[in-house]
């Protein structure tokens, strides 16, 4: 009985590579039969409804629809495709993809890579009793958790000086600060009375490292804890001023809007 050729596609953004993968995949496989080559996403999965190959070559990074997206979009449509992602992700990444049974090609293209490419492939295409949608889920979900930013992390405390000593301080005690000369104060309430501490660092840096839900920057001089404002009001003049312990910072045009919608 004669088996049934092997099909494929190829789908990449940029000519040079789709052209020399599809070169080396002919000598390292004569028998795979390229049924299309594609330059995006999209293109990909409508290939892939024509000819339902048994691979598909896809990069990572494509236009209209990237080469995640579209396997999201075979395993939706309950394609068995084998999917192996170009990629150029750095060592770390790949390692991490590696025990799965979908496979990767790393950029720049080596032939010896691709031959161990085509025997995973091959292996796959022999255990046809196998499962194909929960290993490529597996995979899916290891590149969206490497792909994904990680939850900004902010100030909990702040090293700030008075005189000669370095005091730590945690950012839930600081009132508000402000932008002096060349340094930024730091005021709070300690046994009573308002103190002054003193930062080496820019507002503008400053600003990046405190979290925006309990932070808000309401003046080009000022940054405030939004917990600790008493009240907020406009003045005969029409300025608007944050009032906190008792001292009056003012708003800039720019940031009363969120104090209407706020308060």
């Amino acid at each position: 009985m004669t088996r049934k050729a092997v099909t494929a596609i190829i789908a990449d953004d940029e000519p040079l590579l789709r052209f020399h993968l599809n070169k080396t995949l002919g000598e390292v496989w004569p028998e795979l039969d390229i049924k299309g080559i594609a330059e995006n996403g999209e293109q990909a999965l409508a290939l892939v409804e024509q000819h339902q190959p048994d691979i598909a070559f896809l990069d990572i990074r494509m236009p209209k629809c990237d080469g995640m997206q579209a396997a999201k979009q075979l395993m939706k449509n309950g394609h068995t495709t084998l999917v192996v992602f170009v990629t150029a992700y750095d060592e770390y990444a790949i390692q991490a993809f590696e025990a799965n049974a979908v496979d990767y090609l790393l950029k720049p293209l080596t032939e010896e890579r691709l031959d161990q490419c085509v025997a995973k492939l091959k292996q796959r295409l022999d255990r046809q009793s196998e499962t194909i949608a929960p290993d490529m889920a597996a995979l899916l979900q290891q590149m969206q958790q490497f792909s994904a930013k990680p939850e900004p992390s902010y100030l909990s405390w702040i090293r700030a000086s008075k005189g000669d000593d370095i005091h730590l301080i945690s950012v839930s005690d600081v009132l508000y600060f402000k932008a002096e000369d060349k340094y930024v104060c730091l005021y709070k309430r300690e046994q009573g009375k308002k103190m002054e501490y003193l930062l080496r660092t820019s507002l503008k840096e400053l600003i990046t490292q405190l979290d925006p839900e309990l932070f808000w920057q309401i003046h080009r001089s000022t940054i405030v804890n939004v917990s600790v404002i008493e009240k907020v009001k406009k003045e005969f003049t029409g300025k608007m001023v944050a009032v906190v312990d008792g001292e009056k910072l003012p708003i800039s045009r720019a940031m009363q809007a969120r104090f209407n919608s706020a308060w």
